[in-house]
Order: structure tokens, then C-alpha cells, then sequence
């Protein structure tokens, strides 16, 4: 069963390929042994993110990315294949990629795994192992979805 991946793009300064974001968030999932859940992309502008970090965490600034997670434990929650909404700062990850001298798309696909990443349960604020453990998982999923294995030939 493949997962349902909305993408929304709620910002026109930087240029993105929804379905190119779609099809990752789907890869990611399934990596993460996810397949089958829902979940939605926005792509925003720094106004938008600002917005929402003040709203639900009290910070006055904007920020890459948000995860609002969904999943609330119980198995017979009509939400239980809902995993969550992933906001991310288009312009925020633009300016961070120029700065790192990388593709602004790039930066985009890594703010989404960080973002999955927290819907799932990885953190990177407690203690130094679990930030260790989400960091190699991003780079691990990263590498993945650059680097796709190979398909075999089937000898025929």
C-alpha cells in the first residue's frame, strides 16, 4: 500500500517540483516503515513559518522546518494512518543552501527527512546519543535517496 503524500506550496519566491517532493516524502516513508501512512508537505515563506513558531511554540522567528505530528498512540484512533505535516521554509532552506554552497533542492529533501524523522519519533534536542542517532538515520536516507540501489537484471 503506498502512502498518500499532499504537497502543498504556499509560498512564489522559490521554485519547487511538487511531485519531485512527493515522490521523496513517499521513499522516505517507506524507508522508515511508514508505507501506507498519510502525511502533508507545505512549503512556506519565512512570514508563514514565523507564524506557526510562534503560534504553537512560542518562538518569534522563523525556523527551517515544523513537524506537527498526528499520530496519538492509540490503535483504534480514526487518525492512526495520519503520521503528521511537515512545514518547511522554502525561502529559509534557499538562503541555508546558498550559504553552503549547495542546491537549494537538496536542502528542501533534507529539511523533509528531518522533518519525517521527528513525525516518527527521532529527536535531536535531548540527549547526545538520540541527536547522534537522528543525524546518521538523515545522513543514512540522505545517501539513499541521492544514491538509489541499482535495480538487478533479472537475466532475461
Amino acid at each position: 500500500m503506498s502512502s498518500k503524500v499532499s504537497v502543498l506550496n504556499r509560498q512564489d519566491r522559490v521554485s519547487v517540483d511538487r511531485r519531485k517532493i512527493g515522490a521523496a516524502a513517499r521513499r522516505i516513508l517507506k524507508t522508515l516503515g511508514y508505507e501506507g501512512y498519510e502525511l502533508t508537505v507545505v512549503l512556506a515563506d519565512d512570514r508563514e513559518v514565523t507564524r506557526l513558531n510562534r503560534q504553537y511554540f512560542r518562538r518569534n522567528r522563523s525556523t527551517n522546518v515544523i513537524s506537527f505530528p498526528m499520530m496519538d498512540g492509540s490503535p483504534l484512533s480514526l487518525r492512526a494512518r495520519m503520521l503528521g505535516e511537515v512545514v518547511i521554509s522554502a525561502e529559509t532552506a534557499e538562503r541555508d543552501a546558498e550559504e553552503a554552497g549547495k542546491k537549494g533542492e537538496e536542502e528542501i529533501l533534507f529539511l523533509l527527512i528531518h522533518g519525517i524523522l521527528h513525525l516518527a519519533g527521532y529527536d535531536h534536542e535531548g540527549t547526545k546519543g538520540e541527536r547522534l542517532h537522528m543525524e546518521t538515520k538523515e545522513r543514512e536516507i540522505f545517501s539513499l535517496l541521492k544514491h538509489p540501489p541499482s535495480r538487478k537484471s533479472s537475466g532475461r
